[in-house]
């Protein structure tokens, strides 16, 4: 414990720079654990569409088309801004946002969670993942 003290009076800036280097690393893992609620996996996305979520595929127009999850609605990623004009009959119903990879889903979750969507979340790794665990795609035109 000596030894601690002496070297914390020798080395003041390298005491503060390890502690402010710790609580950078706190804040970022604080950070990262509260938006992960926002990310569900594709088992969960399946338990929210048993329960009538709204999906959102925010993909291109023609990979929408290319295939997606079966009664999932295409919506533009650009539009996401005015969801809640369009789709304000959802504020309190499940929705799972998906894209390719998961990435620019969470980004539009956010966003609908900042218009007041209460329980919108991201499909974690996006239709990537829901085709890695096998599960069906459609090419339906709805």
């Amino acid at each position: 414990m000596e030894q601690l003290l002496e070297y914390t009076v020798r080395h003041p800036w390298l005491v503060a720079a390890t502690a402010l280097a710790l609580v950078m690393v706190i804040a970022y893992e604080l950070r990262a654990r509260a938006h992960a609620f926002a990310a569900v996996s594709p088992q969960e996305a399946i338990r929210l569409m048993n329960q009538h979520a709204l999906v959102l595929d925010i993909r291109t127009a023609e990979q929408f088309g290319a295939g997606h999850v079966g009664g999932a609605r295409h919506l533009a990623s650009a539009e996401i801004l005015n969801a809640g004009e369009t789709l304000k009959k959802y504020l309190e119903k499940p929705i799972v946002v998906y894209d390719e990879s998961g990435s620019l889903g969470a980004s539009a979750a956010r966003q609908l969670a900042a218009q007041g969507f209460k329980k919108a979340v991201n499909l974690r790794g996006g239709l990537a993942a829901w085709r890695a665990e096998n599960l069906p795609v459609t090419k339906d035109t709805k």
